[in-house]
């Protein structure tokens, strides 16, 4: 069953969204590896980011992973152990421990050589905000900074852009494409919500033609694939509120998928 979205599904955003981003990656490498072989191969990289809960930015999974902070009152009662007295401490309290986190990437390697052609990131909740959007940037200064094509795909409407020298329309989700020879110019895809996912370029080396990925082809086979129907629960708004202007629309167009989980 599709999406009830055209493009991208907001109702993704949250709580599934880091099922979904790891299923997306893997489903970007098997669209592009028959059109990049045989010089060419797109793998998955993984990485850990350490951060604490309030950077997750997703409630429902920060929630799983970290419990409140609590303080409980001691008795202020002495403690006997083997005969030694032991005072119980004024309070009992819960720190703050950092959470590791894994993001998938995709790296394009000249099978030749082994080196890093092109590499494909995904903006989350963990690089759009604090700590972790530190990191990130660090990382894209280096890939900027190299030989290797950058492709930037951000589909979540929260958190921080990529820096730009000028504002970037108004639009819920973007994909940016860095070719090594344009720097520091971009190419920009300025994605509505009422609109498909675009088809993009993907640059390799300067003799070879770019290649196109297809980001909406990606989302309806991980969309089906993945049974992403069977996790959403349209009843329920989004975790990540829709604008007022699109609230409506957006429920015109799930009223179908409520009325089957009712």
């Amino acid at each position: 069953m599709p999406s009830p979205f055209p493009g991208m599904d907001p109702y993704l955003e949250g709580e599934l969204w880091s099922n979904f981003h790891t299923q997306f990656a893997v489903e970007i490498t098997h669209q592009l590896n028959p059109r990049l072989s045989p010089r060419y191969v797109a793998v998955t990289e993984k990485y850990q980011n350490a951060v604490g809960p309030e950077e997750i930015g997703i409630a429902a999974e920060s929630d799983a992973l970290m419990p409140d902070v609590g303080i409980s009152q001691s008795s202020g009662k002495p403690l006997h152990e083997q005969g030694v007295s032991l005072l119980e401490p004024p309070l009992q309290m819960e720190t703050i421990i950092s959470i590791p986190v894994n993001h998938v990437w995709i790296k394009i390697l000249d099978v030749r050589r082994r080196l890093p052609v092109t590499a494909i990131e995904f903006l989350s909740p963990i690089n759009k905000r604090g700590q972790g959007r530190l990191k990130y940037l660090k990382k894209r200064r280096k890939l900027l900074l190299s030989k290797t094509n950058l492709i930037e795909i951000d589909l979540l409407r929260k958190g921080k852009r990529i820096p730009m020298t000028e504002a970037l329309p108004t639009t819920p989700y973007f994909a940016f494409v860095s070719r090594v020879r344009q720097r520091p110019q971009l190419d920009v895809w300025p994605i509505r919500l009422q609109e498909s996912l675009p088809k993009i370029p993907v640059p390799l080396l300067p003799e070879d033609r770019d290649v196109v990925l297809d980001l909406q082809h990606a989302f309806t086979q991980v969309y089906d694939l993945g049974n992403m129907a069977q996790l959403v629960d349209y009843a329920r708004p989004c975790d990540v509120p829709l604008p007022p202007d699109l609230k409506a629309w957006a429920e015109t167009l799930t009223a179908n998928e409520k009325n089957g989980s009712a």
